[in-house]
């Protein structure tokens, strides 16, 4: 596969030449593949934020270079913009970004800077409306009458509309109910693999990342500590948890019980994987 975001030494410091100077992120050197489904974890002031909103221009770095499809996104700063429509962010709670008076119109606001035609953002906003499972009557309601999953659902849309070649989310389930959760990274991993996007996923659940993401990238202290493949990354269950991370919950219970003589791989990272190795266990008890 080939790059479609690299970072080269990329560094963002906040108050610079100031007593309160600090250095959110430091010498980042990235290369995200097209079409990688990429979980983005680490504790609180760990960088996470200030990455992703390097990766399509919303900061400026103070020095290194960012890259989108080859380009210097920052080589023309006049040129920014074209950069904000081919990686998309979603920011965490963003229906509080919610302004217009319907969905659709919400919905076809990225579009609709873009210049399409109106065939087109039509299209296109009919189009995202169904990658989130949005009725057709919904569109024209003001979205200030829809529940909260349902702006969630609005405001993702609105970004999916604009067809990024890079989808970023800041943890888009935040505050949803667990049916809420699975709806909706369903639909992000849904939309990942009939558009053959990459998308990038901050989120603080371990399950989540392990479920959903075939790379992560774990942040520590403003600097990329690991990006490899979730069986990688999790492998390092006891570094990861020494800054403070969680590892998934099955994790912990299959390290438990491979401890205790059962033999379960400790490595194990999804319900499903752990689900499958126990009845073989228990099938192979029942033969005996």
């Amino acid at each position: 596969m080939s790059t479609i975001s690299r970072t080269e030494q990329l560094t963002h410091i906040y108050g610079a030449g100031t007593a309160f100077e600090q250095a959110a992120i430091r010498n980042v050197n990235l290369n995200i593949e097209k079409g990688e489904f990429v979980g983005v974890i680490g504790h609180t002031g760990s960088g996470k934020s200030t990455l992703i909103q390097h990766l399509n221009g919303l900061l400026r770095p103070t020095s290194g270079k960012v890259y989108i499809n080859g380009e210097d996104i920052w080589a023309k700063p006049k040129e920014i913009r074209k950069f904000r429509f081919q990686v998309g962010l979603v920011f965490q709670y963003p229906e509080y970004q919610l302004f217009e008076d319907t969905v659709y119109k919400d919905i076809s606001f990225g579009p609709r800077n873009m210049g399409l035609s109106e065939e087109e953002i039509d299209r296109r906003v009919r189009q995202a409306a169904a990658f989130v499972e949005l009725k057709e009557a919904t569109l024209y309601k003001s979205p200030f009458e829809l529940s909260g999953g349902q702006k969630r659902r609005v405001a993702i849309a609105g970004v999916i509309a604009m067809s990024p070649d890079v989808l970023i989310l800041d943890e888009p389930t935040a505050g949803l109910d667990p049916r809420g959760r699975d709806r909706i990274l369903g639909e992000i991993k849904e939309y990942h693999q009939q558009q053959k996007a990459t998308v990038l996923l901050v989120s603080h659940s371990m399950e989540d990342v392990a479920r959903y993401a075939s790379k992560v990238l774990v942040m520590n202290r403003s600097e990329v500590f690991l990006y490899d493949t979730v069986e990688a990354v999790f492998s390092r269950a006891e570094e990861i948890e020494k800054m403070g991370l969680t590892v998934p919950q099955i994790t912990r219970i299959c390290r438990r019980l491979a401890a205790q003589g059962v033999p379960i791989s400790p490595h194990t990272y999804t319900v499903e994987s752990a689900k499958e190795q126990i009845l073989s266990i228990l099938r192979e008890r029942g033969k005996r």
